[in-house]
């Protein structure tokens, strides 16, 4: 797959006054809309940060299920100049039509859509066992997770107003990206993952957006057991949570969380917690 390299600025400087009307200047995110072609076909406008583009459309087109293998696709080229995103599969798209044709309206910041009824395939969808080490998470573990995105330099910290999701091998920090909406960043990592045929069986998703129905699904597609939000949880996302087995933390910043669902792939460590005074 050939792939351009057009990661974008990812914040602009902008002159502002404050309380006491003195002028200065700050950093705030450089939004910018990506529209994507598939075959010359117009497919979706994408309003993005543009820190890893070819990453994002590859793992959007993963996640809407339009394509069955990284290797279908020819290659991904991004040019800012006209604001689009060239994709060229090796064979087409079977059904282009019928898949594209029901768009689903998610609650994600921006424009978030799904393609399809996803909801159906829910069913098809695979986790590996909690009874594999590997697709567990330890209480330690998970404030050695927490501790690393504390200290993790963002765009966030200079600028605000972005979501960011990271990817963890228990407390190891693989992959960290920030994006205008939390499901953009999402599919940057699972195109990450999908490129380098990395597997999702013992990864952790951190994200700091909701855990809505779309966050979760997106995780359980890429066979990731285990996610964790510093935001909290819909009731869509719960249930399926539950009904995937997956193991959803919510509301965790520093020492605190709280486990939602997958209780088998939790390992309590009490002694985990700072001493009480």
């Amino acid at each position: 797959m050939r792939l351009t390299s057009a990661a974008a600025p990812l914040t602009h400087e902008i002159e502002v006054r404050d309380e006491f009307g003195a002028a200065r200047r700050i950093a705030i995110p450089a939004e910018r809309a990506l529209t994507v072609f598939v075959d010359k076909r117009e497919l979706v406008t994408l309003m993005t940060l543009g820190a890893a583009p070819e990453l994002l459309v590859l793992g959007y087109l993963r996640n809407q299920r339009l394509v069955d293998a990284a290797s279908d696709i020819e290659s991904i080229t991004v040019d800012w100049d006209v604001g689009a995103a060239a994709v060229n599969t090796r064979a087409g798209i079977e059904r282009f039509n019928e898949k594209t044709a029901r768009r689903v309206v998610t609650t994600g910041c921006g424009q978030g859509t799904v393609f399809g009824d996803l909801m159906s395939e829910v069913d098809t969808l695979q986790l590996p066992s909690a009874e594999l080490p590997e697709a567990r998470l330890g209480q330690t573990a998970l404030y050695g997770l927490l501790n690393a995105m504390r200290v993790q330099e963002s765009t966030y910290k200079s600028a605000g107003s972005v979501h960011g999701c990271a990817l963890f091998r228990q407390d190891e920090l693989l992959m960290f990206v920030e994006d205008v909406g939390r499901h953009n960043a999402i599919d940057t990592i699972a195109g990450w993952m999908w490129l380098n045929g990395v597997s999702g069986h013992d990864k952790v998703f951190y994200t700091t957006g909701r855990l809505t129905s779309e966050m979760v699904i997106k995780a359980a597609q890429m066979g990731v057991p285990a996610v964790v939000s510093r935001s909290g949880i819909t009731q869509m996302g719960h249930a399926l949570g539950v009904q995937l087995g997956m193991a959803l933390f919510g509301r965790a910043m520093n020492r605190h969380f709280i486990c939602y669902s997958g209780f088998a792939r939790f390992d309590a460590e009490p002694e985990a917690l700072p001493p009480t005074r």
